[in-house]
Parts: C-alpha cells; structure tokens; sequence
C-alpha cells in the first residue's frame, strides 16, 4: 500500500508562479490525489481532482480549461493515452503531464505524439512535479515568444506551424547549440523526452541530422 513518505522525496521551495490557477489531477488513486492536492494548494493553486479520465473529458469540453492537467497513464475504462486522444489534446488549451508507473520509450513517444507536454515516471519526487508542472505553465509564455520568432514562416507552407508548444522550445535551444543533457535541465524534463522532440522536430521540418536542422532553421530565420 503506497504511503505518502514514498512519494515526498524533497518538496521544492521555488514556488510556482500565478497562485490562483487552477491545476486537474486525474488519477483513480485517492493517495496521489490527496498528496498532489495538497501539494498545489500550498503553491496557492486552485486544484480540481477526478477519479477517472472519463470524468475529466466530460469537464474537459464543458468549461475553461485549467492551467495544466496532470494525468495518470494507467486507469480503468479509458487510460491516460486514450484520453489525450479523446480530447485532442494537441489542441487543447491546458498543457498535460502524464504520470506513469512504468516508462518505457514507446509509451513516451506515444504519449507525445498524442499531445501530452512531458511524461513523469512514479514514484517521484514531489519537487521533481511542481517543477514539471511549473515548466509546462511558464511554456506558454515562452511558446508565445518563439512563434513571435517564427512568426513569418507559419503561411508560406513551411513546417513551423506545425510544431507544438514543447517543440518550438526544444528548437530553439537546439539552436542555441544546447546538447540534450542541457536541454532537459533548462526545461526540467528527460535527456529522453528532449530526443524524442528533436526526432519530431526534423520530421517536420525534413531535417536528415541534426546539423541539417541547424542549417534549415538558421536559412529560415533569414
């Protein structure tokens, strides 16, 4: 039976930012609800708990859309990953965090291409997820700057467009010449997670390496 000195490891004191949001935890496990709730509340959020994923898309196309979603991967009747497709989560409003027992490659890479923002391996530390949810709020805001960046190549038919919110952060990094251990400290996610978006990243924009990137987003940028 989990307890909660399983899951708090170290609790961050770098709060996150706009105290008043509102944060959705969907997990079927009373326990992780309970703690994360409380843990964002203290951060001075607003917190919406659901015991399934059902229960969150009925929510999720009725009224406004949270700050973030944290959502469990692994629930009964409809699992995290299909809930991201239900409520096409590429286009939904709220960025989500997937939390999941077991995290292999395949499921990250599913899981993104789905729509989720980052994936987070339980039992975490409790830091570990403020900071997560913490970077997937404050991407708004950064997403907004790089489509500023590349805002004049989003009608001539280049792939730009078509990169999510995560993805243009990861390219701009690239560009800064960030290695992938960089990368995931500066966003606060896996070495994993960021090879997973630069692989999109080159898909989109026909991209054979990752010095052909360089040169393709450098050529636009001009």
């Amino acid at each position: 039976m989990l307890d909660k000195s399983d899951w708090i490891a170290s609790a961050s004191s770098s709060a996150i930012t706009r105290p008043g949001a509102e944060i959705f935890i969907v997990d079927d496990e009373p326990i992780i609800s309970e703690l994360l709730s409380e843990v964002f509340s203290s951060e001075g959020y607003q917190v919406t708990t659901f015991v399934d994923g059902e229960a969150f898309k009925a929510v999720a196309q009725s009224r406004e859309p949270p700050a973030c979603v944290v959502l469990d991967f692994l629930m009964p009747r409809r699992s995290g990953l299909d809930i991201l497709r239900d409520i096409d989560a590429h286009n939904y409003a709220a960025p989500i965090v997937i939390m999941s027992g077991i995290v292999s490659v395949s499921m990250a890479v599913e899981a993104i291409k789905s729509g989720a923002f980052d994936i987070i391996e339980k039992p975490f530390a409790i830091g570990r997820i403020v900071e997560c949810v913490r970077s997937a709020i404050g991407a708004n805001v950064r997403h907004r700057t790089s489509a500023r960046n590349y805002g004049d190549l989003s009608t001539n038919g280049s792939g730009y467009q078509r990169l999510t919110l995560r993805e243009a952060e990861v390219l701009d990094l690239i560009l800064d010449a960030a290695s992938n251990k960089e990368a995931a400290e500066h966003l606060g996610i896996s070495p994993r997670t960021i090879e997973i978006h630069r692989a999109h990243i080159m898909a989109k924009l026909g991209a054979k390496n990752t010095a052909d990137l360089v040169r393709i987003a450098l050529a636009k940028q001009r």
